[in-house]
């Protein structure tokens, strides 16, 4: 990717400046203010399949979603709140199923310890909903070595502007 590129990106989601152009520090991105709804108010908002993983911590079918074969570039957000989480330059074809990341945007994303299937693993969620999106692995490419293995039906893709 182009620095000029990378530079509209950022923009996209009010992280470039002046300053990091003028190769300056970059600022920490802000946190995004939390959307906390009733259950009810999520039921209303979600698909039950999108309110079962990003509400309850359940996991979609390997292979089920759409967004495993999303090659456009563009972004995906949080199915749940819209916060972009992912551009698709981070994603790649992990084998595993599911659509998988080795960078989030910066601030997107909290992670928290998963004991669900006995031995520890890394969950993420969404900074601003908290909703669960998947597990993150140290097995993936460079540049971060990390897999973020998302559930599709928590995800949805905004096409870049053409």
């Amino acid at each position: 990717m182009k620095r000029r590129q990378v530079m509209r990106l950022l923009s996209l989601f009010g992280l470039g400046t002046q300053a990091t152009m003028a190769g300056a520090a970059t600022p920490a991105p802000a946190t995004p203010t939390k959307l906390r709804l009733s259950e009810a108010e999520w039921k209303q908002r979600l698909t039950p399949a999108a309110l079962r993983v990003l509400r309850q911590h359940g996991t979609e079918a390997p292979g089920s979603s759409p967004l495993n074969a999303e090659k456009r570039q563009g972004v995906f957000h949080c199915a749940g709140c819209d916060l972009a989480l992912f551009s698709s330059d981070a994603k790649y074809e992990s084998g595993t199923g599911w659509p998988s990341f080795h960078t989030p945007l910066p601030g997107a994303l909290g992670t928290s310890t998963d004991f669900k299937l006995i031995l520890p693993r890394t969950e993420y969620h969404c900074a601003r909903c908290e909703g669960h999106h998947g597990h993150v692995f140290d097995d993936g490419p460079r540049p971060s070595g990390k897999r973020y293995c998302n559930n599709g039906v928590a995800l949805k893709f905004v096409p870049a502007a053409a």
